[in-house]
């Protein structure tokens, strides 16, 4: 669904109703940041910072980024009851105020930084696991290296339930759960533009930011990657043996991230990635693996959740029907808008091959004044400030640097990247915070602008919504695929 939109607020009301609620792990940190930025509306944020097991790093974190001029900070921290909508409406209302941003990510990040990423994630978890006693997972993009390992960690601290890692093979991960559920050093290699003989590692050492002093392991949570093929799979469960508690299938018609079509890239005559046989994954492959699936793409109705059943799959990954309900985190004025959009019959979604600095193609919905449309596109001026999808690369002389195609062209070119790779790259990173309600407003005056992503099965929603009454909850979602609850 992208950063923040499947919020905490979401997974708790889907947990709550007996299914798996996943929060997205991406740019929690920054999340994190701009929140307290807007006063923390609620005190939501600063009620799970408070259960934190570390409050030296707690108070570094308030220190550096609580404003309490003028916002709802200093109200009493709400209940796991409150339904956190004031989040929504303080990010909107916050004016022509620049965020302060965290440091960029790199390769080896300081204790604070470090520690500003295990706290972030921490809060997420905690507050989706907060009043009941369901099952909480978090998503992650295996493409997103750098906050990868102190994520976990804080996610663990939570006692998240289950991790969900896609876009990437993760194979690296489960040996990583395995010791920092003791509190130990982990590794994981670091994908390194133009490094030949020389390795590259992440490593984030728990004890480095007060962790692990004799404190009791850590509960290990489920770790079930995301896969677009059962070849995958398959060397994934041989390179991680016993580390792999089942998987989640994905098809080309999921929202965000789509893996590449296999083969030859071809385009339609819209300009999309065509994809064909070689794309659909062998599920009686992956029922003799003997581990639970989950299908993913288009299966946000009942019928289809019964023919994934049929398919021998343990259930579906829904994300376009949530995306688009009250509990997510999207920005009420474009969830508002997509909606009426859909019951006009004017949404569209595409699948834009080149939009994302990762090289997957993209899902974009079609929105008014958004970076969908290319005017709005072209009058941004390139920034890379949040740099989640920055890679690192090998310098002339030897050192790492990072570099992204949706930076300015020029900036990209002298750090050795090619002129094609710019070509209609778009800054996800501040496209997908402006999504929910924290876009940056530039010194010069310049307003981020949002870019939503949803799957190619919109029509699911239809059902939940009328030309006059465009809202529906996370619970209605649940009810049509499980009638039951």
């Amino acid at each position: 669904m992208g950063a923040g939109v499947s919020s905490w607020n979401l997974a708790r009301e889907v947990s709550s109703l007996g299914q798996l609620g996943v929060v997205s792990g991406t740019a929690l940190d920054s999340i994190l940041v701009r929140k307290l930025w807007d006063g923390d509306a609620g005190g939501h944020a600063r009620r799970a910072m408070a259960a934190f097991p570390s409050q030296e790093i707690v108070r570094a974190a308030l220190d550096r980024y609580l404003r309490v001029d003028g916002s709802p900070a200093g109200a009493t921290p709400a209940g796991p009851g409150d339904d956190g909508d004031a989040e929504g409406e303080a990010g909107e209302a916050k004016g022509a105020r620049r965020y302060k941003l965290a440091p960029m990510l790199r390769q080896k990040l300081n204790p604070e930084r470090q520690g500003l990423i295990v706290l972030a994630n921490f809060v997420e978890v905690f507050l989706a696991k907060e009043g009941h006693d369901g099952v909480v997972g978090i998503n992650y993009l295996e493409k997103i290296q750098f906050p990868t390992l102190p994520s976990l960690y804080g996610a663990m601290l939570a006692n998240v339930d289950v991790i969900i890692i896609g876009a990437g093979i993760p194979i690296e991960i489960p040996g990583a759960l395995d010791l920092l559920s003791r509190h130990l050093e982990a590794k994981i290699a670091l994908d390194v533009l133009g490094a030949r003989e020389e390795k590259f590692e992440l490593t984030f050492d728990p004890k480095a930011i007060g962790f692990g002093q004799g404190e009791p392991d850590l509960r290990r949570p489920k770790f079930l990657p995301i896969v677009s093929a059962a070849t995958l799979a398959k060397a994934l469960l041989r390179k991680s043996p016993g580390g792999i508690d089942g998987f989640i299938i994905e098809g080309p018609i999921a929202g965000g991230h789509n893996a590449p079509p296999r083969g030859q890239l071809q385009l339609n005559e819209r300009g999309e990635p065509i994809y064909g046989e070689r794309d659909v994954v062998d599920l009686e492959q992956m029922k003799a693996f003997g581990l639970p699936f989950w299908l993913a793409g288009a299966y946000g109705s009942r019928e289809r959740m019964a023919e994934a059943i049929a398919a021998g799959a343990h259930g579906v990954q829904v994300g376009t029907a949530f995306a688009f309900c009250e509990e997510s985190g999207l920005a009420p004025a474009l969830r508002t808008q997509f909606l009426a959009n859909l019951a006009q019959g004017k949404g569209d979604v595409y699948t834009d091959p080149v939009a994302s600095p990762t090289g997957f193609p993209f899902k974009v919905a079609a929105l008014d004044g958004s970076l969908s449309e290319e005017a709005a596109y072209e009058e941004r001026p390139r920034l890379c400030d949040l740099g989640y999808l920055r890679r690192a690369y090998v310098r002339p002389d030897g050192r790492l640097d990072y570099r992204c195609p949706s930076e300015p062209v020029d900036d990209y070119l002298k750090k050795g990247g090619k002129l094609e790779d710019t070509v209609g790259r778009k800054c996800l990173c501040n496209a997908l915070v402006t999504n929910i309600g924290m876009g940056q407003i530039r010194p010069d005056g310049y307003e981020e602008l949002p870019m939503l992503t949803s799957g190619d099965d919109i029509a699911c929603i239809k059902s939940f919504i009328t030309p006059d009454h465009l809202s529906y909850h996370a619970r209605d979602v649940v009810k049509a695929l499980l009638p039951a609850v």
